[in-house]
């Protein structure tokens, strides 16, 4: 099956972006298909696009808006690398900063001016994310002087508007309804702005918090105090058994150490982060303003308007909370780049059902 795609990169991720058109309506064909083209079900997905890792095993499907107040639908799939699952239940926020290049490129939103403005609607929260695109002489530009760790080089900044974050998934910022509970004798915080969350403190796990990720994901024992956390914390929160799920992220915490807010390490939830997601960004940040979380234990007390820096694997990530009408809204820079355009191929069903 030959399929248009376009590979782009999208903050610290990478993967296919398909027009939703071009795709089956039917979510089982579908995923099917994505499984293919991305080769899961092999550590290396040796026979597909993926790269052996979640950073790039994911897949954004694009097409006209289906809810007033948007100009395009986003739908994000986590691809699994070593298992053949396709998981539609969260947001990533750095696959959406090439969501609106792709959209201006593929004709579904026409160039404003220097700068154009994409109304994004996520499909998989029902939020709204709005993206400001530099579109100097009517077309998308790539490159610029805009940088962001854990991503080499420089390239054109995208700035990306995170409204009305909160309940991505459960309908409610702290899903448990207290910003605080006692889980294996960990205290936590589960929160839901942008993305599902378990926030822990790295110490009471007997860890720094600012080991480097090859070595947490060494560390068989603490991924499994990590995932035992977090299968209980997805039941706190409301959403029953999330070990066939990628929500919620479980996050470790600690104080900044290079003049940060914060230092961070994210999961997958089964391996941490080379650097941090953008949408855990936001709810890290959110966190730090809310009284009570366990990150407001670590942060000086903060309101919006604030900069949060939040220390990472790759180095720093940004997020300015600005306030908007009482509520919190969470503005975050990243870049983008179009790496490949043309066709990928899937197997037909005989054929991949044989394969695996």
């Amino acid at each position: 099956m030959r399929i248009p795609c376009v590979l782009m990169r999208g903050g610290t991720s990478r993967g296919p972006f398909f027009l939703a058109s071009d795709l089956p309506a039917d979510p089982a064909e579908r995923d099917r298909i994505l499984l293919s083209v991305m080769g899961s079900g092999h550590p290396l997905q040796i026979d597909g696009i993926g790269g052996g890792n979640p950073v790039t095993s994911k897949v954004a499907i694009i097409g006209p808006s289906s809810v007033p107040g948007a100009d395009i639908d986003y739908l994000f799939a986590q691809v699994r690398i070593d298992q053949r699952l396709v998981d539609t239940s969260p947001n990533c926020g750095n696959m959406l900063a090439a969501v609106g290049p792709f959209s201006i490129e593929a004709g579904l939103v026409p160039v404003e001016g220097a700068e154009t403005h994409v109304r994004i609607h996520n499909v998989n929260t029902g939020k709204l994310i709005e993206a400001r695109v530099p579109t100097p002489a009517g077309a998308v530009a790539y490159l610029g002087d805009a940088s962001i760790d854990g991503v080499p080089g420089l390239a054109a900044p995208i700035a990306l508007t995170f409204v009305d974050a909160a309940g991505a998934k459960t309908g409610k910022l702290l899903p448990t309804g207290s910003p605080r509970d006692i889980v294996k004798g960990i205290p936590i915080t589960c929160i839901d702005c942008a993305i599902p969350m378990v926030l822990m403190r790295a110490s009471d796990l007997g860890i720094a918090g600012d080991e480097p990720a090859a070595d947490l994901n060494a560390d068989a024992a603490l991924l499994r105090r990590i995932e035992a956390v977090r299968l209980e914390a997805g039941k706190l929160m409301g959403m029953g058994d999330v070990r066939d799920k990628v929500i919620p992220k479980p996050v470790l915490l600690s104080r900044g150490l290079a003049e940060g807010t914060l230092t961070v390490r994210y999961f997958m939830p089964h391996e941490c982060h080379p650097a941090l997601a953008t949408t855990g960004a936001v709810g890290i940040a959110t966190a730090c303003i809310t009284e009570g979380t366990v990150a407001a234990d670590l942060a000086p007390r903060l309101r919006a308007p604030a900069r949060i820096g939040i220390e990472h694997p790759s180095g720093r990530l940004d997020v300015d909370l600005m306030d908007r009408d009482g509520t919190p809204v969470a503005g975050i820079v990243r870049t983008a780049r179009r790496l490949f355009e043309g066709f990928v191929f899937a197997k037909p069903a005989k054929g991949f059902d044989q394969a695996a």
